[in-house]
């Protein structure tokens, strides 16, 4: 039977309504992504939980096959009566519609089991008094698929969400959410009550001889042979991963994993974001130790228990510890007096090494501190940073600055990310935080508002994508979004001269007309493929807007990771050459000198010069390109040739300083 795209049909109508919605696989519980012509999981669906819902989005998901609809709670808050007994679960429906207001949202999944849906007076995050759990910031239920156990559709009988407004719904407050939840734990059998782990008290007392916090490896991993993980609660499953933390710190990860992995209930993803955020203080091997030994563990008589013991006068996370707490130069990770090197961190590849100067070593910083290195990405990265600091600094002799626009593509998971992070630590090391805007620009008159108070500036935008193909829509976005790509556009051309803005009748509109002495904005957006293809419009061809971003795509969204990654230590020198390039080299004239990018003064920039052999390449290039743009006059491939010798001289300038 073929299953409906819920998302197609209704998708449209509840983003109308006002709820925040987000594609489901279909058949499934789980949030996902339709690329390559398959589904997969959707890492960073909790977004929605914060935003509305784009009708460009809606478009983009409602061609994806199958798809389901969940509602990402938040505004909307979900009440989960997960009992299958009729009378209990009936019971605990009628407390909630006389504590929390009588609400017509009421979903049927696999009944008796039913969800209750209301407006949060402020969101709230969830928790759980099981099997009653209030679903809220950060989580999300399905509203419309086919339940993956019944394989029916999932059944609103009083009033379907497409049929009702947010605002028809009643209004809680997480104070009394929670008092609802523990009235209805008390009308729960004991026998309907899942199954828990706990330490009670009597325990407490006898972990009390028994070792502290701290664990060994071996001894941690021998007594979670002796702890079921058979449908255990998540308090429960909390608990566990908790006390492993708390035992072994992160090297317990493997643990926790292979442990939560022999449920049914097992996500990977869930499992690592829950690792992240555990932080325990005093919970750990004695926990676990106890849990075991009441399963029937008896650790051997020679299994050391007590992570805090040196045994043979070295402390058996002696190494570990040296390795972490001792800063290795760029491109080394050995482990101080010991025999055993960590791994050290994947090269780039062969052919990246002609980049050199200053991007090469943030390129190489990017790569030693990265996950999964990505070059494409470090390089475009490392441009625009150092374009922006080399703003209203350096210009060509033919007046050519470093302002560049530059799309890094690559697939969800692949390692985006990293790079904008790296140059995040890079210019607040420097004390250059001032250059970086924000990660997101709402309107045109956002942009021109930053690049007023900062000329030379750099934006790093996640969900390129999404940004282009809502600025591209000019039948259904504002206008006040269609503008910034407008603005994109000529400030890309006016990085030499004055930005003079737009006269308005009104006089509120006073400060877009303030002109902006040399503005350099550079801009690095990631997106998927997937987003970013088909934001693609005629219009951005046309337009000549297209023509302005360099499009680098990943050669390898996912390669080898590297075993030793995350911890950002850039080095001195790569610090103080930034500092440098921002001082424009020292050699800076008028009274732009030592005060950096900032409106309020005249600009007289170094000229960087160019050698014979630079000019002749850009002749030859020229002369290539003439050609061209004559072969294809009157078409949209002209105004992307007539860009080639302009970002080819934008890229020269960088690399040269």
């Amino acid at each position: 039977m073929t299953t409906p795209n819920y998302m197609a049909q209704l998708g449209a109508t509840l983003v109308d309504r006002g709820f925040p919605i987000l594609p489901i696989q279909p058949r499934s519980k789980k949030p996902g992504m339709y690329r390559q012509g398959a589904w997969h999981d959707y890492p960073k669906w909790s977004r929605h939980c914060e935003r509305a819902t784009t009708e460009n989005e809606v478009d983009i998901w409602g061609d994806w096959p199958e798809s389901g609809i969940g509602i990402a709670a938040g505004r909307v808050i979900g009440i989960d009566i997960d009992v299958l007994d009729a009378g209990v679960s009936a019971q605990i429906e009628g407390l909630a519609k006389r504590l929390l207001g009588d609400t017509p949202a009421v979903r049927i999944g696999r009944a008796p089991k039913r969800l209750l849906v209301y407006r949060a007076a402020q969101p709230f995050a969830g928790f759980k008094y099981p099997p009653i759990e209030v679903l809220g910031q950060g989580q999300q239920f399905i509203a419309y698929g086919i339940h993956p156990d019944t394989g029916q559709a999932y059944d609103w009988p009083v009033e379907s969400l497409v049929d009702l407004n947010v605002s028809d719904l009643p209004a809680v407050t997480e104070a009394q959410a929670r008092e609802f939840a523990q009235e209805a734990y008390l009308l729960i059998p004991p026998a309907f009550r899942p199954k828990s782990l706990s330490v009670g008290q009597r325990a407490a007392g006898e972990c009390a001889n028994l070792p502290e916090q701290r664990g060994t490896f071996a001894a941690v991993e021998d007594a979670l042979g002796y702890i079921v993980n058979a449908d255990l609660d998540y308090d429960s499953w909390v608990r566990i991963g908790m006390a492993i933390k708390g035992a072994l710190g992160d090297v317990g990860w493997p643990l926790f994993e292979r442990w939560s992995a022999s449920s049914q209930k097992f996500e990977p993803k869930t499992t690592a974001q829950a690792w992240r955020s555990f932080a325990p203080q005093r919970i750990g091997a004695g926990t676990l130790y106890k849990l075991a030994l009441d399963n029937g563990w008896h650790p051997a008589a020679d299994l050391q228990l007590n992570g805090e013991i040196v045994a043979d006068g070295v402390h058996p996370a002696r190494a570990l510890l040296e390795a972490l707490q001792s800063p290795a130069p760029m491109g080394s990770t050995s482990a101080a007096n010991t025999g055993n090197a960590l791994p050290p961190p994947k090269p780039l590849p062969s052919g990246w090494d002609q980049v050199g100067g200053v991007i090469a070593d943030m390129m190489g910083l990017m790569a030693a501190t990265a996950k999964r290195p990505q070059p494409v990405l470090a390089l475009g990265a490392s441009l625009c940073a150092v374009g922006a600091l080399m703003g209203r600094k350096y210009r060509t002799e033919s007046n050519i600055r470093s302002n560049l626009y530059v799309v890094g593509i690559a697939e969800s998971g692949a390692g985006k990310n990293h790079s904008r992070v790296v140059i995040n630590e890079l210019f607040r090391r420097a004390n250059l935080l001032q250059y970086l805007g924000g990660n997101k620009i709402a309107s045109g008159s956002g942009l021109l508002t930053a690049i007023q108070r900062q000329p030379a500036i750099l934006f790093q935008l996640d969900e390129f994508g999404m940004f282009l193909s809502a600025a591209a829509d000019r039948k259904r976005s504002p206008r006040y979004v269609c503008e910034v790509l407008d603005l994109m556009t000529e400030l890309y051309t006016t990085s030499g001269t004055t930005y003079f803005g737009v006269e308005y009748a009104s006089t509120q509109h006073n400060d877009a007309h303030r002109a902006i002495h040399q503005p350099c904005a550079c801009i690095y957006g990631t997106t998927t493929p997937l987003h970013f293809w088909q934001a693609l419009q005629a219009a951005n061809i046309a337009d000549g807007s297209l023509a302005r971003f360099l499009i680098m795509e990943s050669e390898d969204d996912f390669p080898d990771s590297n075993e030793v990654f995350g911890v950002i230590d850039p080095p001195k020198s790569l610090i103080d050459r930034l500092i440098l390039i921002h001082e424009g080299g020292g050699q800076l004239s008028g009274n732009l000198t030592n005060i950096g990018a900032v409106d309020e003064v005249l600009v007289e920039p170094r000229v960087v010069p160019m050698t014979p052999q630079a000019r002749a390449a850009f002749r030859l290039l020229d002369q290539a390109l003439v050609g061209q743009l004559r072969t294809s006059r009157g078409s949209g491939y002209s105004s992307i040739l007539a860009r080639i010798e302009e970002n080819a001289t934008k890229l020269a300038l960088i690399r040269a300083v």
